[in-house]
């Protein structure tokens, strides 16, 4: 069972661990012992997540969300087996935390008449200064 806060906790039966050998340095270890672990959540068939947050997962994942709704987080960056799944589980449970977070709605603002006078003073007087760069004249 994994626990990502009070009021969620994700069932075992929900949860798909798969082991292969891991990639990168190792030594003879590497090629006998499958240390890298693949965890798949089914989390568009999850009753423990609301609509909208199994939305804003999907964005979150990315390339990690697959067709069939499935979120696959594949860890491999320790040589022990342990490790890597507890990992796993770390990451799923902080991708889930932040996909809990309701985002603020922005209130789109106007700037302000004094803000809008003194960029057109900003323009006009950077123009001027432009305008000064011309070719020097021979007025002799």
């Amino acid at each position: 069972m994994l626990r990502i806060n009070d009021a969620i906790t994700i069932a075992d039966w929900e949860l798909v661990e798969s082991f292969t050998r891991a990639q990168g340095p190792g030594g003879q270890n590497v090629n006998k012992v499958s240390s890298a672990v693949e965890l798949r959540f089914e989390a568009a068939r999850s009753p423990h997540l609301a609509p909208a947050v199994k939305a804003r997962l999907k964005r979150l994942a990315g390339r990690r969300w697959t067709l069939e709704g499935a979120i696959v987080i594949r860890a491999e960056e320790t040589r022990s087996q342990a490790q890597n799944r507890e990992a796993a589980r770390e990451r799923l449970a902080e991708l889930i935390r932040a996909a809990l977070v309701v985002p603020k709605r922005r209130v789109p603002t106007k700037p302000t008449l004094g803000s809008q006078r003194r960029r057109l003073a900003a323009k006009v007087e950077r123009g001027e200064v432009k305008a000064l760069r011309g070719k020097v004249g021979d007025d002799e």
